[in-house]
């Protein structure tokens, strides 16, 4: 009997040590690995209801995740389940956390599938990210699983799983869409973007590092670090941001800082008091209202005039000749920093701010976004690749690395070899 005891409680002393172990690896974080398709197109490759995984674009602003895929239907068993209109998900999804737009009608209970009457399905409206078009789709409960991170220094084999609410649609929803992207992964601050649905232990915090190249794959996080990028792997790159608070905007689930100058070699270009300034995954440059932006331009231009100028290359102001008697020669020019309401500087380096065009031609990598522009700065893609960037919902916090290239390192330095 005694031997009996003793065996029953080394079995429990077992499990509880592998739920602690489990629970060490959740408190870390939890990894996906990010694709560069071009400068407005950045996804996901994570997995949905399925074994195999998808590539879905990423989207700071989506209200909720779409995907194509199927409601469930007979013979289906890795299609999801469908929301019926009779339920409140699908109320709340319509009238508070939809996707608006004066081109989308309103939605209604007649859905694109075949073969469902009256409420079976929640049809709702999306977005089209790239042509601006309403599409439709339909709420499906849903499953994604993630890979755990090893304590952020390398994936694990173990899988964590969530279960978001997601729209549903057929494949021809997708043209337009890079060929190897079949949805939308809402990493917005909604209550139906995939961070809600995050459980203790994993905070609901998103660590997003787009890549600068369309061959190796950056790095996206969820959940609090540490996190590393190899060659340092002994520094975690959570003591390399800087913090400033995220700002709320009415009808608008994405994140929004604040900028009160933009300063180009010590001198300040002022951003008035009650501009925002919006952080975008799907504008592949800096937008600065046409007043912000003509004070920008010209002081670059002035700055950088011992640089040959170049004819201009759309959509960009400020070009520059990269080629002397036929060589190319590389420039460098003055760094652009944004300063924040509270004085913390988010430096924008000559790697995010020079775009090279063409073979002689590099432009200035902000755009005009003319005189009525909704927010004064949409910081794009472009500026924000190789920078590591923290959207903390738990405090409502912003942290940013400026770029990691002056560190040694790059977004496309996480080690995803998959351990057990």
């Amino acid at each position: 009997m005694f031997v009996l005891i003793q065996a029953l409680a080394i079995v429990l002393t077992l499990i509880a040590h592998e739920h602690e172990a489990i629970a060490a690896s959740l408190s870390s974080s939890l990894v996906v690995q990010v694709n560069k398709h071009s400068e407005s197109a950045y996804s996901a490759h994570a997995y949905f209801n399925s074994s195999s995984p998808q590539n879905l674009l990423i989207d700071l602003d989506a209200p909720f995740t779409w995907r194509f895929s199927f409601p469930r239907q007979e013979g289906c068993d890795s299609c999801p389940e469908a929301l019926t209109c009779r339920e409140f998900p699908c109320t709340d999804l319509r009238t508070t956390y939809s996707y608006k737009s004066p081109l989308c009608p309103k939605p209604t209970n007649r859905s694109l599938y075949d073969g469902y009457h009256n409420c079976e399905l929640c049809p709702v409206n999306v977005i089209h990210p790239f042509t601006g078009s309403c599409s439709q789709v339909i709420l499906t409960y849903d499953e994604s699983m993630f890979n755990i991170s090893n304590g952020g220094r390398n994936a694990l084999s173990d899988m964590y799983m969530a279960y978001p609410i997601i729209g549903s649609t057929p494949p021809w929803t997708f043209d337009f869409f890079p060929s190897s992207v079949v949805g939308v992964i809402a990493l917005s601050a909604s209550q139906y973007a995939l961070p809600a649905y995050l459980q203790d232990p994993v905070e609901r915090i998103i660590a997003l590092c787009l890549p600068s190249s369309g061959t190796d794959p950056g790095v996206l996080f969820f959940g609090d670090g540490p996190y590393y990028l190899f060659p340092r792997d002994d520094v975690d790159v959570r003591s390399l941001l800087t913090y400033t608070a995220l700002l709320k905007q009415p009808n608008s689930f994405g994140y929004f800082i604040g900028v009160n100058a933009i300063v180009i070699k010590n001198r300040s270009i002022n951003v008035p008091v009650n501009a925002t300034t919006k952080i975008s995954t799907l504008d592949p440059y800096t937008k600065l209202r046409t007043d912000i932006y003509n004070n920008v331009a010209r002081r670059f231009s002035k700055v950088t005039k011992r640089i040959p100028p170049a004819k201009l290359v759309a959509p960009f102001g400020v070009c520059f000749n990269t080629s002397v008697n036929g060589t190319k020669v590389a420039i460098r020019v003055p760094d652009i920093d944004l300063v924040m309401q509270d004085g913390k500087k988010w430096t924008i380096s000559t790697a995010n701010s020079i775009k090279q065009v063409t073979e002689d031609v590099a432009c200035l990598a902000f755009v005009d976004a003319g005189p009525t522009s909704e927010h004064a700065i949409v910081i794009g893609t472009y500026q924000i690749e190789d920078n590591f960037l923290m959207f903390n919902l738990e405090d409502s916090t912003f942290g940013f690395s400026s770029s990691l290239l002056r560190r040694q390192t790059s977004c496309s330095n996480f080690n995803f070899t998959l351990t057990h």
